[in-house]
């Protein structure tokens, strides 16, 4: 690298009491792979995971969306590039299930969103077959989906496993 070379660095704060990876291509291959459209991912470090499928999208280049209330439908890995119109649910919505590429929309703080019209929505993004590939991802706690959309919904759990301190025994490092 050259004299006066200025590189950019920024680091996503991943914060997990846990220290374990839980996104990792494994699990974005089984999303993009379940034969539903509509995933969720119940954990207790939401942001966690938020941040690591950030990290995911940046590294691997794939196109994953997250959706916030106060700026709708962005990119995890250009965070400059926004969905104009996106910032209501039934509009995100829409957009999804008109989207003609491939993408990986994340969605938290959902609760008070799935209601009418957005579940007429979201059973058809559930209910769509085309090849392209558009996944609706729910994170949180306890992803409750409303009635007739919980048999459409595909569950991944995520239990973080705490590594407790290493000790001795026979002569080796164990956890």
């Amino acid at each position: 690298m050259g004299r006066g070379a200025c590189l950019d660095f920024r680091f996503t704060s991943v914060n997990t009491a846990a220290a374990d990876v839980f996104v990792t291509p494994k699990l974005f291959d089984r999303i993009v792979q379940s034969q539903q459209n509509l995933i969720a991912i119940e954990t207790a470090h939401a942001d966690d995971v938020i941040a690591q499928f950030r990290l995911l999208a940046m590294r691997t280049g794939q196109s994953v969306y997250y959706w916030q209330v106060d700026a709708g439908i962005t990119s995890l890995r250009e965070r400059d590039v926004r969905v104009p119109g996106s910032k209501r649910v039934t509009e995100a919505l829409r957009y999804i299930l008109q989207s003609m590429q491939f993408g990986v929309y994340l969605f938290t703080d959902y609760d008070e969103h799935l209601r009418a019209p957005n579940i007429g929505l979201l059973r058809q993004i559930a209910r769509s077959r085309s090849s392209n590939g558009r996944k609706v991802v729910f994170v949180g706690e306890r992803v409750t989906m409303p009635e007739g959309l919980d048999v459409l919904t595909d569950r991944i759990e995520h239990t973080p496993e705490i590594a407790g301190k290493p000790r001795l025994r026979d002569g080796r490092w164990v956890t």
